[in-house]
């Protein structure tokens, strides 16, 4: 038997020809193509499934039943265009729910730019990478590699052991115009949904659609354009606009992952924050192109961080000579400067095979930006847009490909402002404070302060000391007005900009505030803005006197001022040490001015109840912490001024000499 060759076995046993054959090919071919699930079949939409295919116990072994025991877990997420029209930029919800952490997803990024591996015991949004578009049936004879995407996810799950399955909560189609059902379930391990078109949504549904999906929206809108092209490299300019009224970057940040093993060549009108090529030399780049000297290559990092050039390289011929570039990473509202509201720079960016042809373009993902005391954005994946048009003469040109990446102004759970708002009236003397820790405070605060303590209301003599140096004034407005002192004192707000909001005066026709900005930190804001938003007293808005302001137009109930300094007034200094930093404390840098209104177009205003107060406070684009209460309208009002500011002084004097 052992002698007996291959062909003699097919001889005397025919079936065994069949099997080395026919058989094998066929078990190859099977395992190649993954047919969809049956359920399929019946979904005229998208098709979505959630399966979990295996998972096992790894380290640390801190007991089988224990929460907090890692489990690997191995699940498959396809998504089906069983449709009449192209699905485009496909994103769908995943609702993880056993705080899994997310290790590799193939065809996938996350929507939300996070860069993998990642927690999203939460649930979170896939988008497609590299394939982002799902074509119909009719229209590819049911060819699947183009209907259809596979993401294979690993990643790690907690307290969840076989046979028990680790099943998310829900799985959806996050783009617009779909509805969704529940998802059903299919046996233990697989769940799946079957998203139509929304039939109430006003769309002509034809089998053509356009090429390319409409352009983004968002605060923050990113453009991606490819103007050159070759076959190892590419030239892009990217684009930074601000869309939002109150939103604002200062030396931004911007961030982002290359898929594909690029890496940049040159730059112009910004610059990395490293420039480092020994990620090429040493790694794939070096072995592929021998001849192209790397001491000229820029960055060769996986995820590059990129900011905005000083203004005196505006026309500097290597670096500069950018339109909209070279400001120093400050990015403005349009209401403020129209020219100053996006920023540009363009790259070199050198490609990897198997991309290594003028038509293989992926853009970059995972894309962040940030900056200095400005909000905090979230920005989506990049969609494949029209190609964008400039303005060339003698004829316009435009790119060859476009992509856009939408960011909007969020507030992570926990985060905490930075900047914060006072509360004070003609018709009573005491301030009423920011909150205590407003903008924060340790985890574990010294004995000397509690975090939970409401803060003591305020002479006005105090609002331009530090809060370090509050504490004789403070304690002794609180004797003089028969207040509880708490022991230990509240924190302070640990702000680093401060806003009062003094109601001036009140009379038939009209009214008037006074608005204060206090600079503690140590950064100058230069073309520094605020807003505030007034429900009940916006509309009779007339003017404000040292500041430049106008009612807002285009927000929700156009009930937002917006103001900024005029020309010289418009630097919001950092606090400064005085002459004798031992025996004076430091000054705030600070701005003042009065705003009036008419009750002409708001006849129901009424001060008592707070309409002369803001519900809400901005300063650069973040929103500012408010005190949850107003000045007392009148009952606690001191008749004689003169008489409590003298018994003030006489008490800080006795706190003094003690």
């Amino acid at each position: 038997m052992s002698n007996m060759g291959i062909m003699d076995l097919c001889i005397f046993r025919p079936w065994l020809f069949f099997f080395f054959f026919f058989a094998i090919p066929l078990r190859i071919s099977v395992a190649q193509l993954e047919a969809p699930s049956p359920a399929a079949d019946f979904c005229n939409g998208i098709f979505i499934s959630y399966q979990y295919m295996k998972g096992k116990l790894i380290p640390p072994h801190l007991g089988v039943g224990s929460p907090t025991q890692p489990y690997m877990f191995e699940s498959t997420l396809t998504i089906l265009n069983n449709g009449l029209v192209d699905l485009k930029s496909w994103q769908v919800f995943v609702g993880f729910q056993n705080n899994e952490y997310l290790v590799s997803a193939s065809n996938a990024v996350l929507a939300d730019g996070t860069t993998l591996p990642a927690h999203v015991g939460n649930g979170t949004v896939f988008a497609g990478f590299p394939t982002t578009d799902l074509m119909t049936a009719i229209e590819t004879a049911g060819d699947l590699t183009q209907m259809e995407v596979l993401v294979e996810l690993v990643g790690t799950q907690f307290g969840i052991e076989s046979p028990s399955v680790p099943m998310p909560s829900n799985i959806s189609l996050v783009n617009t115009g779909f509805i969704c059902p529940q998802p059903k379930m299919t046996g233990l391990t697989e769940m799946t949904v079957c998203c139509i078109q929304d039939p109430n949504l006003k769309t002509n549904v034809t089998i053509t659609e356009t090429k390319f999906s409409p352009p983004q929206t968002g605060d923050l809108v990113i453009t991606y354009d490819i103007t050159r092209t070759y076959s190892s490299s590419y030239l892009a300019q990217v684009t930074i606009s601000n869309n939002d009224a109150l939103g604002r970057l200062d030396y931004w940040m911007l961030s982002w992952d290359w898929m594909r093993g690029e890496f940049i060549g040159s730059m112009k009108g910004a610059y990395p924050t490293i420039a480092d090529t020994s990620q090429c030399v040493f790694g794939p780049p070096g072995n592929y192109y021998q001849n192209l000297d790397f001491s000229t290559v820029l960055n060769c990092e996986t995820r590059p961080t990129i900011v905005d050039l000083p203004l005196s390289y505006t026309n500097d011929s290597n670096l500069g000579m950018i339109p909209y570039c070279c400001r120093n990473g400050s990015i403005l509202p349009s209401i403020m400067n129209p020219s100053e509201s996006k920023s540009v720079f363009i790259m070199q960016v050198y490609k990897m095979p198997p991309d290594l042809n003028r038509t293989k373009l992926y853009p970059p993902q995972n894309w962040m930006i940030n900056g200095t005391f400005s909000p905090v954005y979230q920005c989506g994946p990049p969609v494949r847009v029209s190609p964008s048009e400039f303005l060339d003469y003698p004829s316009n040109t435009s790119a060859l490909a476009s992509w856009q990446v939408g960011c909007n102004i969020t507030r992570p759970k926990g985060s905490k402002p930075k900047c914060c708002v006072s509360f004070s009236a003609y018709y009573d003397e005491s301030i009423i404070p920011c909150p205590t820790c407003a903008c924060g405070c340790q985890s574990n605060p010294s004995n000397t302060c509690s975090a939970t303590a409401p803060a003591l209301l305020l002479p006005s003599s105090a609002l331009l000391v530090p809060f370090a140096n509050r504490t004789n004034l403070t304690t002794a407005w609180a004797q003089i007005n028969h207040l509880t002192i708490p022991k230990p004192m509240p924190c302070g707000d640990n702000c680093g900009v401060s806003i009062n909001w003094h109601v001036y005066t009140d009379y038939t026709s009209g009214w008037s505030a006074r608005i204060t900005l206090f600079n503690w930190g140590g950064t100058n804001f230069a073309n520094w803005f605020a807003a505030v938003e007034l429900d009940k007293a916006a509309a009779g808005f007339q003017k404000m006197y040292s500041f430049n302001a106008s009612l807002l137009n285009g927000t929700t109930d156009n009930n937002t001022i917006f103001m900024q300094g005029i020309k010289g007034l418009n630097y919001l200094v950092a606090q400064a040490d005085q002459a004798n930093p031992e025996t004076n404390p430091p000054v705030p840098g600070k701005q003042q001015s009065v705003i009036s209104f008419t009750k002409k177009l708001t006849p129901a205003f009424n001060m008592t109840a707070g309409d002369g107060f803001p519900n809400k406070v901005y300063f650069n684009g973040e929103e500012c912490m408010l005190p949850t209460i107003f000045p007392s309208n009148g009952d606690r009002m001191v008749a004689a001024s003169g008489i409590s500011s003298f018994l003030l002084a006489f008490v800080v004097l006795i706190f003094v000499q003690q």
